[in-house]
């Protein structure tokens, strides 16, 4: 145990324990601490950074999920495989009985839910985390969850709905450090069924769950293959855009998996045709704000295609969702996808711009303009302004706010 404390990185360990980091957040000094060593610290009365021993003007705990991230890693990089460290882990054999209840027929669902707990609990902890990764929990869970669900396929009861959440827990604990090529047991069509059972019947952690695994799918190279088969499979696609409407935690975890299946660029079309578009339109009008710029940068990519325009352009809410988010104090990258996508309708049509006026598209543009937006999003409104001028000049009562000038002094 000697050697294993001293082979710790000097970047890992906590200066207040100096035991590696099991949930490392920074103070305003920029100093990172364990959560419980820096709580302790602050609890006792202390209002400096133990390190620097600078007075605190803000006690918030940030959590450091980049170092955290690489302590994963290198966790994983050194123990994988390795009987002595799981051996110190675990010296109880305490993982053994529960990989056996989820494996055993004879053992009650009642009872595996029970384990799952305990495993989700587990694979919080960092060092937790890579044994039940070594012991091959990850692909016993994906077997359980989508084998198993298969042979229920018509209807999930209570039951059912609560082992999955706390599968998917464990899951997604794990996803990020395991092989991802397990998961290509959904490119077969009996498991993809499972999945899609799921989807529509289980409980709202249960779906914003497989929302973040269809994300996790779509974002990494090793599982390209499978993110297009699930690109073509038309019921996942309605699932996901009903989930946009919901407005909840659900809807926020759906707009990022549509997202990541839109970077692949086979995926696209298909996105449009199962109402992509509506849905997402239907996301921003609702006023979230926690996936605006994911959801309004998706819409701008998929505008790109002749069908995404066809559909935005039939949509009568589009307009007025889209002019509502061009002036956003606290989202920049929204900001500009917000004028890119109404540069791309104006362009082709005369309804569209004459719409866009009448529900205060310069008030936003001009605010725009006049605020610490990006560059790039203020050239983007100072050309769509340029393009609705055009309107006002033959009908100057289309805008009063020409009378004063204002619009041509932003444009100089």
């Amino acid at each position: 145990m000697k050697d294993d404390q001293m082979a710790i990185p000097h970047l890992f360990r906590c200066p207040i324990s100096l035991d590696l980091f099991t949930d490392p957040v920074t103070l305003c000094t920029g100093q990172t601490y364990d959560r419980s060593n820096i709580e302790k610290w602050l609890a006792a009365g202390n209002l400096t950074c133990p390190v620097t021993m600078q007075r605190l003007h803000d006690r918030s705990l940030v959590p450091n999920h980049t170092l955290r991230h690489l302590i994963d890693q290198w966790l994983l990089m050194n123990h994988c495989f390795d009987p002595d460290h799981l051996k110190a882990i675990d010296p109880d054999l305490s993982l053994v009985p529960l990989k056996h209840n989820l494996e055993s027929n004879e053992v009650t669902l009642t009872t595996k839910i029970e384990t799952l707990e305990k495993l989700g609990n587990l694979s919080k902890d960092l060092t937790w985390r890579s044994g039940l990764i070594q012991l091959g929990f990850f692909p016993l869970l994906l077997r359980l969850l989508f084998v198993n669900t298969g042979s229920r396929q018509s209807n999930l009861v209570q039951d059912d709905s609560a082992f999955a959440e706390q599968a998917l827990t464990c899951i997604l604990n794990m996803l990020s450090f395991s092989q991802l090529g397990y998961l290509d047991m959904l490119k077969e069509e009996s498991h993809v069924a499972s999945f899609l059972v799921l989807l529509d019947q289980g409980n709202t952690k249960v779906k914003t769950s497989l929302c973040l695994m269809v994300e996790a799918i779509a974002s990494s190279s090793e599982t390209k293959q499978l993110s297009v088969m699930l690109g073509k499979t038309r019921n996942l696609l309605q699932g996901l855009v009903i989930l946009l409407h919901h407005n909840s935690e659900t809807s926020d975890a759906a707009v990022k998996a549509i997202s990541a299946l839109c970077s692949v660029e086979l995926n696209q079309e298909n996105v449009v045709e199962e109402g992509g578009v509506d849905g997402l339109i239907a996301y921003i009008s609702t006023g979230n704000t926690r996936e605006a710029s994911t959801a309004l940068a998706t819409l701008e990519l998929l505008l790109g295609l002749e069908s995404g325009k066809k559909a935005a352009l039939s949509n009568i809410h589009a307009v007025n969702a889209l002019v509502k988010m061009v002036f956003r104090v606290y989202d920049r990258e929204g900001n500009e996808s917000a004028v890119s996508t109404l540069l791309i309708l104006c362009y082709d049509s005369l309804r569209v711009r004459e719409e866009a006026l009448s529900v205060g598209v310069l008030t936003q543009l001009l605010l725009l303009i006049q605020s610490q937006c990006t560059y790039r999003a203020k050239s983007k409104a100072k050309v769509l302004l340029k393009l609705l001028r055009s309107m006002w000049a033959e009908d100057p009562s289309a805008c009063k706010v020409v009378q004063h000038g204002v619009v041509d002094r932003c444009l100089c």
